[in-house]
C-alpha cells in the first residue's frame, strides 16, 4: 500500500497466509533469477557490510523467500481525484466539519488536516465534539480538538488495532493523495503537509513509534522530482542523488533523503491512550445513515470516516484504491526504506519498510478494487521482485567487496 492510508471508515482485510503455491514460487523465481536460491537464502547473506564508497551507505539486504512470510494483509485507501476535502457545513443546527479523502497520505497529513479542521471549529462556542472515525485522521482531529478545550467522544466502528491505518506503510511521504496538485488544491496540500510534518517532529521517539530513517529510491533512470515533492523538498533532509558505486543498490542511480517513519500499530495506540488519558469517551458501533448523525447530542462533528463518506455523505467522488502487502518476519538490522526497484520493478509499485513487527513488501496500487482479498498472484509479484532486487544487491555487494 503506496505509501500509507488510514480511516476508520476504510475496510481492512485479516491477516492470512500467502496459499500460494510454495513448488510453483520457487520454480518461478529460480527461472526469473537463474537459480542460486539456497545460497540467497543462507544467513552469510545477511551479514551487515560497509559499502566502499560513502560510509553512509550501510545497509543490510532484507531477507525474501515465502517461508519468511507471516501474513498477507489488505487494505482499500479512500481516494479522491480532487483531493482530501476539508470543509464545514450546516447540519441540523449542528456545525458539521468534513476531514476525509486523504487517499495513500492518510497518516502523513493526519494532523495537517486535523489542525485545519479544528480551524473551522474555533469560534462556534465552547463544549462537546463529536469525531466519527478512529483511524490516524479521526485521532489526529479528536486530540487537536481536546487541547483546544472541548469534550470530545469519538463515535467508531473499528479502533485500533483493527483499522486500516494499522497496516500503513506510514513512512512520511504524503504521496497518491490526488490526480493532481494544480489549482488551489496544491496550496491546500502544501499547507497540510508542513503542518503535519511539524506535528510528528514532537512525536519523535519510542513511545509513538516514530522515527527518523533513510528512505532510498533505487532507479535505472535518472529521476526527476515529483510534484508533491516540489512542494515541499526542503521537508527532506539530506536530500542526493547517488550514481554507480555511490550507492550499494543493484541500479544505476538511487536518490537518497531524511524522512519520518512511523510505526502504526504502536503510534496508533499511543493516541488513544493520550485521548482516553484527556478524558476522551470512545462509543464503539458505525453509523449507517444521516439520522443517527443528527440524533448525537454534540453540537460539532467532525466526519473522519475516510471511504465511510462515500454512503454516509453520498460522496460519489470517493474511490477505494486496493493495496496489498506481504508481511515477513522481522529482521531487525535492516534499517532503512527502499521505494522502487528499478528493472526489478514491475506491474505495480515496489517498496520495503522494516517494522518492529515485521517488514513490509508492497505493493499494489488498484483503483477501483473494492476486494479485501489477497490476491495470490500479487503476492507471487510482490516476492518475486523484491527477492530478485535484494539479491542482485547482495551480488554487486560481492562483486565489489570479494
Amino acid at each position: 500500500m503506496h505509501r500509507d492510508h488510514d480511516g476508520a471508515g476504510d475496510r481492512l482485510a485479516g491477516p492470512s497466509r500467502p496459499g500460494l503455491d510454495r513448488r510453483r514460487w520457487l520454480r518461478l523465481a529460480g527461472v526469473a533469477l537463474g537459480g542460486g536460491w539456497a545460497a540467497g537464502c543462507s544467513t552469510a547473506g545477511a551479514a551487515r557490510w560497509t559499502w566502499s564508497a560513502p560510509a553512509r551507505a550501510r545497509v543490510t539486504p532484507a531477507l525474501v523467500s515465502p517461508d519468511r512470510v507471516i501474513r498477507v494483509v489488505a487494505g482499500l485507501r479512500p481516494y479522491r481525484p480532487e483531493g482530501f476535502v476539508v470543509r464545514a457545513e450546516s447540519f441540523d443546527e449542528k456545525l458539521l466539519v468534513h476531514n476525509y479523502g486523504h487517499g495513500g497520505g492518510g497518516v502523513s497529513l493526519s494532523w495537517g488536516t486535523a489542525e485545519m479542521a479544528a480551524d473551522l471549529v474555533d469560534g462556534v462556542g465552547a463544549g462537546e465534539a463529536a469525531v466519527i472515525g478512529a483511524g490516524a485522521v479521526g485521532l489526529a482531529t479528536a486530540r487537536l480538538l481536546q487541547r483546544r478545550g472541548r469534550a470530545v467522544t469519538i463515535y467508531a466502528r473499528d479502533l485500533p488495532p483493527n483499522t486500516t491505518s494499522d497496516i500503513a506503510g506510514a513512512q512520511w511521504s504524503p504521496t497518491s493523495v490526488s490526480d493532481s496538485l494544480d489549482g488551489p488544491f496544491g496550496s491546500k496540500f502544501e499547507r497540510a503537509a508542513r503542518l503535519a510534518h511539524r506535528h510528528f517532529q514532537s512525536l519523535v521517539g519510542p513511545d509513538y513509534g516514530v522515527r527518523w530513517i533513510d528512505n532510498y529510491f533505487p532507479s535505472d533512470r535518472r529521476m526527476r522530482v515529483a510534484d508533491y515533492q516540489s512542494r515541499i523538498r526542503d521537508l527532506y533532509p539530506e536530500w542526493e542523488d547517488l550514481e554507480g558505486d555511490e550507492h550499494p543498490f543493484p541500479t544505476r542511480y538511487a536518490r537518497r533523503v531524511g524522512t519520518m517513519f512511523i510505526e502504526p500499530p504502536r503510534y496508533l495506540r499511543a493516541l488513544l491512550r493520550d485521548f482516553r488519558i484527556a478524558g476522551g469517551r470512545v462509543v464503539v458501533g458505525e453509523i449507517e445513515d444521516l439520522s443517527q448523525l443528527a440524533a448525537l447530542t454534540e453540537p460539532v462533528i467532525v466526519n473522519c470516516t475516510g471511504l465511510g463518506a462515500k454512503a454516509l455523505f453520498g460522496d460519489g467522488s470517493l474511490v477505494p484504491v486496493k493495496g496489498q502487502l506481504v508481511v515477513l518476519r522481522p529482521q531487525p538490522e535492516v534499517d532503512y526504506l527502499t521505494v522502487g526497484g528499478g528493472r526489478f520493478s514491475t506491474e505495480g509499485s515496489q517498496y520495503m519498510f522494516p517494522r518492529s513487527d515485521g517488514i513490509l513488501l508492497g505493493g499494489t496500487f488498484e483503483r477501483g478494487v473494492e476486494s479485501l482479498e489477497p490476491d495470490n498472484a500479487q503476492t507471487e509479484r510482490i516476492l518475486r521482485n523484491h527477492r530478485m532486487f535484494f539479491q542482485a544487491m547482495e551480488d554487486k555487494r560481492r562483486a565489489v567487496n570479494p
